[in-house]
């Protein structure tokens, strides 16, 4: 005799209805990796991101050596491998903070910053939506200098 939806019980009917709708809000954010995503000191960089940045929590990502932070209007993405800045006059922003000293060149879009630290090798690339940060960069970078810092030293150092 077939099971009457009656007998199955509301529980497992809102289950059963919303299981697809929350799959979607589980799906990784596709990122890019970055050409050297593989190389070995890029682990203990992304392993020492935060869960949290600027108030938003981390997800998961398509790429290895990624993360990302926030919805998709306006999300969050480091990526570790992106090839190291050489020799440059571009103005380096140098955040200090208790833990990390590290130096970051940032380049401006439309409608995001990029940081890409400095001095380090492999680099650390981070995107800002400028909705997300346009007046606090220095802050979400202090938070993540720590972890770009654990990249070894290249030699380079700003002016």
């Amino acid at each position: 005799m077939p099971r009457r939806l009656s007998a199955i019980g509301p529980a497992a009917v809102l289950t059963a209805v919303l299981a697809p709708t929350l799959a979607g809000c589980a799906s990784p954010y596709a990122v890019e990796p970055a050409e050297y995503a593989g190389d070995a000191d890029c682990a203990r960089v992304m392993l020492a991101v935060p869960d949290e940045l600027g108030g938003l929590d981390k997800r998961t990502t398509t790429s290895q050596a990624t993360a990302a932070w926030g919805d998709d209007e306006g999300v969050i993405v480091a990526r570790c491998g992106v090839e190291p800045p050489g020799p440059t006059t571009d103005e380096c922003l140098a955040v200090d903070t208790s833990t990390a000293s590290q130096d970051w060149i940032i380049t401006e879009t439309d409608d995001a910053w990029v940081a890409t630290s400095f001095g380090r090798s492999p680099a650390l690339e981070v995107t800002v939506p400028k909705v997300r940060a346009d007046e606090a960069l220095g802050d979400l970078l202090a938070e993540l200098s720590g972890p770009a810092s654990l990249a070894p030293e290249n030699g380079l150092t700003c002016s």
